[in-house]
């Protein structure tokens, strides 16, 4: 198939959700998660898009749409012109709650560009050229590539990824509040400088939270999940960390975390704990106010051409 006739006929994407940091791993490491952002999408002659699932107001807008500006932004920037196109998007990632939803949006964008625009990119290339649309590697790159993700992005040598599949068999879950937390609002509240005791701390953690996804180890997660760097100085603003984190230190939960830059929070279980037995202690803490959604480990982007 050569790339013009590549260009004329659809494409299904299917990418996961994404929780970057998973403690100590600050902008660095990033796990996909089961809840899918999904697109169909065909070239036509008017914008049209049809959008299911969460946030479907927000999805489905032409106006402000995130990965309907990263593709007209990639095309642009090659000095091509845009196909309007025909969308047909489902979304299980709730916006604005730390579960790498724009992550998704923007390698959702990067990829149809690449695909309309027939521009022959490899899977390393629409990772790098949304990590710079991103601003940093962590979710993208787990988006991608799926289950646990590390990254690292220089101007020398391009983006540098390493990934493990992780156990399908780990049960977690994600607990969300009412409101979400933008971004940037989160990023304020970091300081400017660590001292060496908690740079250390830190690293000392992302090494054996690295291991632990490599070898499979849950039982590393409650001591390897555990950060200094950011979850301190955004817990005023990710109320329900404060509630859960000390559930890290029972024999039923193997850890928790702030789920990228919060509020939402990944709660890893034990081997023996069920989902059953993990919900009714979550509700004794957090209350009925809040969503629980239980997810797995992921495996990255599905790409389908129609």
């Amino acid at each position: 198939m050569s790339s013009h006739e590549s260009e004329k006929r659809g494409i299904r994407l299917r990418l996961p959700a994404t929780s970057a940091n998973v403690g100590p791993g600050f902008d660095a490491v990033g796990l996909a998660l089961s809840m899918w952002l999904t697109v169909e999408a065909h070239v036509s002659a008017t914008w049209q898009i049809e959008a299911t699932g969460r946030n479907a107001e927000v999805v489905g807008a032409l106006d402000g749409n995130l990965m309907v500006d990263v593709y007209r932004s990639v095309i642009d920037e090659m000095g091509l012109e845009s196909s309007c196109l025909r969308l047909r998007i489902h979304n299980e990632i709730p916006l604005g709650m730390g579960w790498g939803s724009s992550a998704a949006a923007i390698c959702a964008g990067v990829a149809l560009g690449a695909h309309f625009g027939a521009l022959g990119w490899s899977d390393a290339e629409i990772v790098r050229e949304a990590a710079e649309r991103e601003g940093h590697p962590d979710n993208v790159a787990a988006c991608w590539y799926g289950g646990f993700t590390a990254s690292a992005l220089t101007e020398k040598n391009g983006l540098a990824t390493a990934t493990f599949a992780g156990d399908p068999a780990w049960q977690m879950v994600l607990v969300m509040p009412g409101e979400g937390l933008a971004t940037k609002k989160a990023r304020a509240m970091l300081p400017e400088s660590y001292s060496r005791e908690d740079a250390v701390f830190n690293v000392q953690r992302a090494a054996l939270l690295t291991a632990a996804f490599a070898q499979g180890r849950l039982d590393l997660l409650r001591i390897a999940m555990q950060d200094r760097i950011h979850q301190p100085f955004r817990m005023k603003a990710c109320g329900l960390l404060e509630k859960l984190l000390p559930l890290g230190e029972e024999r039923e939960i193997a850890g928790v975390a702030l789920s990228g830059a919060g509020p939402s929070v990944l709660v890893v279980l034990a081997a023996e704990t069920t989902l059953l037995g993990a919900e009714t202690r979550l509700r004794q803490v957090v209350g009925e106010a809040v969503e629980l959604v239980p997810v797995r480990i992921a495996g990255g982007v599905e790409r389908e051409v129609l």
